[in-house]
C-alpha cells in the first residue's frame, strides 16, 4: 500500500528529546535570579515550544520589557548548563533512522533558536536525517503556520501529504492553520485531554507506539 505521508514534521523538545522538565526548570531559576516571582511548572510547561520571547512574555507577563534581554540570557545560561546532559526519548533515534531508511522526507519545526536546534542536532547525532527545519528565529512562532508551509514549499510536498508530529496544543495549532494532519505526542509537555480537543489523527503516549502508528496509518 503507498504511503499516506510523504513529509512528516516533528517537533523537538518534548517530542524527541526529554527536555520538558529542564526547560521548566530554567524558566523559574531564571525568574529566581531576577527576583522575580517564579510562574509554577504548569504555566511554564504551557510555553514549551513557543519562540523563546513569545514563551518568556507569557510564562512572566509582569516582566517589562526592557528586563526580557536579561530574562533571555539567565534562561540561556541555566538550560545550556545542562543540555548535553539531556537524553532523546528511549526508541526515539532508532524510530527516526527507520523512517527516514523507510523514504519518508523529515523535517524539524522547533522553538528552538537556528544556533539551539545545530546543537541539539550535533549532541544527538540525529541531523543527517532531516533534510530540512525551521526555527523560531527564522520565521513567526507556533501557531503561526509559517513553518509549515516553508518547509512544504523547500521540499515540495503538499499539506495533505504532510504530518506534523508535536507533543503541545501550539504543535496542533500550527498543524490546524497550515491545513496539515496532526500527530500528538501524548508524553511531552500538555495534558493529553488539551491535545486531543485539537482533533489529532491519534495521541500515542510513548515512542514506542508512536512508531506502531506510523508504521500502520504513515
Amino acid at each position: 500500500m503507498a504511503a499516506r505521508f510523504e513529509l512528516l514534521v516533528f517537533d523537538w523538545d518534548g517530542t524527541l528529546l526529554d527536555s520538558a522538565a529542564a526547560i521548566v526548570a530554567a524558566i523559574n531559576a531564571a525568574c529566581d535570579d531576577l527576583g522575580l516571582p517564579a510562574p509554577g511548572d504548569e504555566r511554564a510547561r504551557h510555553v514549551i515550544g513557543l519562540g523563546l520571547r513569545d514563551a518568556l512574555r507569557h510564562a512572566v507577563p509582569d516582566l517589562p520589557e526592557e528586563r526580557y534581554p536579561q530574562m533571555v540570557e539567565r534562561y540561556r545560561h541555566h538550560y545550556l548548563a545542562h543540555d548535553h546532559e539531556l537524553q532523546l526519548f528511549d526508541g526515539a533515534a532508532a524510530l527516526i533512522g527507520e523512517l527516514a531508511g523507510a523514504g519518508f522526507l523529515l523535517a524539524v519545526a522547533t522553538g528552538k533558536s537556528r544556533p539551539g536546534l545545530d546543537r541539539a542536532l550535533r549532541i544527538s547525532g540525529l541531523g543527517e536525517h532531516f533534510r530540512a527545519s525551521r526555527c523560531a528565529d527564522e520565521c513567526f512562532s507556533k501557531p503561526h503556520p509559517q513553518m509549515l508551509e516553508e518547509l512544504m514549499d523547500e521540499l515540495a510536498v503538499a499539506p495533505g501529504r504532510t504530518l506534523m508530529i508535536g507533543d503541545t496544543t501550539h504543535d496542533l495549532q500550527m498543524a490546524r492553520n497550515a491545513g496539515v494532519a496532526s500527530l500528538a505526542a501524548a508524553y511531552g509537555a500538555h495534558p493529553p485531554a488539551e491535545l486531543d480537543a485539537l482533533a489529532p489523527l491519534a495521541l500515542v503516549h510513548q515512542i514506542e507506539e508512536m512508531a506502531r502508528w506510523l508504521r500502520t496509518h504513515a
